[in-house]
């Protein structure tokens, strides 16, 4: 992460970020759960034809388990086995953060600004992520796969609890994702949402995320522009 010259005249739009992890923090489709999984149906489906980069990616964006459940018929064991699999890969592999999102991150907590991730990945595996990185950055609160399935993006709870810790009013605060269930819970949760176009471009999912989303960044600079504001002139 490259040191910035930060520019004191700024506000922001925002008090607090509640940002998703893989696809929006870092580039992992990519790097290990599209591999992972490729690895889990070789050895659960072998002779199944597994789905290309594009269809991994619109599986997850319409619910992994109705995936891997329904279309896929997954049984409890095998369901378990999966799990280890992707915890073999997520183990092993630090994916990249995508270029100028740590910068961002470091100027909004800067100003004031409180950050918090709401992920599907586990807690653990997101810190490790961070803390990888030159320099480190610690996100304030992290929200993943290890709250009990009630409380899992896209249930609201993540938000709301992250918003009572940090005595946030929802109008002050600003959902990251790129994927429908960050929609779902930032509507349910009554809080502006924010499209991270920058990570893939599959047009269903495009389609979809600038219909509902507040607001549609097609690159980094986009949320920038949108989260970090200059002050207004004085009179």
């Amino acid at each position: 992460m490259r040191i910035r010259t930060l520019d004191a005249a700024m506000v922001l739009r925002y008090r607090c970020l509640l940002i998703d992890h893989d696809d929006t923090a870092v580039d992992s489709t990519s790097a290990v759960h599209y591999p992972a999984h490729l690895e889990a149906l070789r050895e659960l489906r072998p002779g199944r034809t597994p789905p290309t980069r594009e269809q991994w990616l619109l599986r997850n964006f319409h619910g992994i388990m109705d995936y891997l459940e329904g279309d896929l018929g997954m049984t409890q064991a095998e369901l378990v086995r999966e799990m280890e699999i992707w915890r073999s890969w997520t183990g092993t592999h630090v994916p990249p953060f995508f270029p100028g999102f740590l910068d961002l991150l470091a100027d909004y907590r800067s100003h004031g600004g409180l950050v918090a991730v709401i992920s599907h990945s586990e807690a653990g595996v997101i810190e490790r992520h961070y803390r990888a990185q030159v320099p480190p950055f610690a996100p304030d609160l992290i929200f993943g796969w290890e709250q009990e399935a009630g409380k899992r993006k896209p249930s609201p709870w993540p938000v709301q609890e992250a918003l009572r810790r940090f005595g946030c009013p929802a109008a002050e605060a600003l959902v990251v994702d790129d994927l429908k269930p960050g929609v779902v819970m930032a509507r349910a949760a009554g809080v502006d949402f924010a499209a991270a176009g920058w990570s893939h471009q599959v047009a269903e999912i495009e389609k979809y995320m600038k219909a509902h989303a507040s607001a549609y960044c097609a690159r980094i600079e986009d949320l920038r522009a949108l989260v970090l504001t200059p002050k207004p002139a004085r009179a």
